[in-house]
């Protein structure tokens, strides 16, 4: 007969049968987590990434710099309005930046961060899985 008294067994497969098993590591991830605001920013950012449309703008600006909002509307087979209004939510979360010369608006990736964020997202998708 086996005595499995001392065995921890796992709730779930992804589970623990206790809270906390390295109550040191917690701690340290736990001082190094972003602040809750900062959570909420980049949650929101994300959120604002999770849009087809939205996505379409980004890659234009990528390939193609700064351009005006007919111009990304037309590359990315958007109305107008539909362009003017996500272009408008990626400013106000300082994805993009605007430029005006009279009329126009011109519209580019706010930073290289952003660039990077795109690129690496678009390198992720090329890769199998290797679990």
């Amino acid at each position: 007969m086996n005595d499995r008294s001392n065995v921890v067994v796992p709730l779930t497969p992804d589970g623990c049968s206790t809270s906390v098993v390295d109550a040191e590591r917690v701690a340290a991830v736990r001082g190094t987590m972003p602040s809750e605001g900062v959570v909420q920013d980049l949650a929101q950012v994300f959120a604002l990434l999770a849009d087809p449309g939205r996505l379409r703008l980004l890659s234009a600006l990528l390939e193609g710099g700064e351009m005006c909002v007919c111009d990304l509307a037309a590359a990315t087979g958007q109305s107008m309005s539909a362009a003017s209004h996500a272009l408008r939510l990626l400013r106000a979360n300082r994805v993009v930046t605007v430029r005006r010369a009279g009329r126009m608006a011109y519209y580019r990736l706010a930073d290289s961060h952003v660039r990077m964020l795109f690129d690496l997202a678009i390198t992720h998708m090329g890769h199998e899985g290797t679990e």
